[in-house]
């Protein structure tokens, strides 16, 4: 479920509105009776999809973690060496910040409204994703300490996650340029771990 494409049945149309009027105007600001209205079905007719909003921002939130989580091991299985799957799993994780904008905001504001086993396996997909990364990572740069290398992936989710707070393209001509631009910061980050210590700036 992802804006660059058209839903594939009821359910992901539903799920596709929700994640951008929840991202838009908050959970709380949000009622069943708007989200029909965005998918043309009644308010009521929701309830035979899902068992409310609750219901809804779990789907969101467990499912796309999940899926990066799904599709990072489908890309490193695929790819023919560790720089190779580095690059797709950063070109993979782009097309998500890109296109799936919502659900970052979503993540950022309302994971506490999930319920506890929901919210548990939202960050045990998230663990399981940053150690993908790390193990490919350290495959690619191997002279950075473990720690280190966990710090990087993070640092490298975060840059990509800003998606949200640049506006349509980041002020950039469009989203080719910008995923060009993100891919080359999230290499430049990775490559920086093969800088000794004793070489790097300090502040």
């Amino acid at each position: 479920m992802t804006s660059t494409k058209a839903p594939t049945n009821r359910r992901e149309q539903i799920l596709r509105e929700a994640a951008r009027l929840f991202a838009e105007r908050g959970f709380h600001g949000v009622g069943v009776d708007e989200i029909g209205a965005a998918v043309g079905i009644s308010g009521p007719g929701l309830y035979r999809h899902f068992a409310g909003k609750d219901a809804m921002l779990a789907e969101l939130l467990v499912g796309i973690s999940g899926r990066l989580m799904a599709a990072g091991k489908l890309r490193v299985s695929e790819a023919a060496g560790p720089a190779e799957a580095l690059d797709a799993l950063i070109r993979g994780h782009i097309d998500f910040a890109l296109d799936d904008r919502p659900l970052i905001t979503l993540h950022d504001r309302e994971l506490d409204r999930l319920r506890d086993s929901d919210r548990k396996l939202v960050r045990q997909l998230q663990r399981q994703y940053v150690e993908q990364w790390v193990g490919v990572v350290r495959q690619v740069h191997p002279v950075a300490p473990e720690p280190e290398t966990r710090a990087a992936v993070h640092a490298v989710f975060g840059l990509l996650n800003s998606t949200p707070h640049l506006g349509p393209h980041g002020g950039l001509p469009g989203r080719e340029a910008t995923a060009a631009v993100l891919r080359r910061l999230a290499l430049g980050a990775f490559a920086a771990l093969d800088i000794p210590a004793d070489r790097q700036v300090t502040y």
